[in-house]
């Protein structure tokens, strides 16, 4: 499987900004990075994983949760192996663990069972 690692989590106020960062690094099914969907799921206290994002293999297609619209912005630097998640204007709702995700399915699916490699996550707090 492919590994991912996330970083960029920690406690900001509401209003605030923070930039997720997810770095991949090996093969899953002989697919390198540059050929696999990324998305971004999150998981408040006591509810259930929910997608927030996700972006394509080249990058030329993104898709989001109506939550999150206009606020957050994935990206990706195949040559960095690297995918981000700019969050502006946080919310208290936004609070959760952040999971960065890989999948096979190279357009970018809303679904979590379409991803097969999953990080650890960070955790986002957002405060009122």
């Amino acid at each position: 499987q492919v590994r991912l690692v996330e970083s960029g989590g920690g406690l900001v106020q509401a209003g605030g900004s923070l930039r997720l960062s997810c770095a991949a690094s090996g093969r899953t099914s002989g697919r390198t990075y540059d050929s696999l969907a990324m998305g971004w799921f999150r998981q408040a206290p006591g509810k259930e994983r929910e997608f927030v994002a996700s972006i394509n293999w080249s990058g030329g297609s993104t898709k989001y949760a109506e939550s999150v619209k206009g606020r957050f912005t994935i990206s990706r630097d195949n040559a960095k192996n690297t995918v981000w998640l700019q969050m502006n204007s946080l919310k208290p709702e936004d609070t959760a663990v952040y999971y960065c995700a890989a999948s096979e399915e190279s357009t970018g699916p809303t679904f979590g069972s379409m991803y097969n490699s999953w990080g650890q996550g960070t955790t986002v707090t957002v405060s009122s």
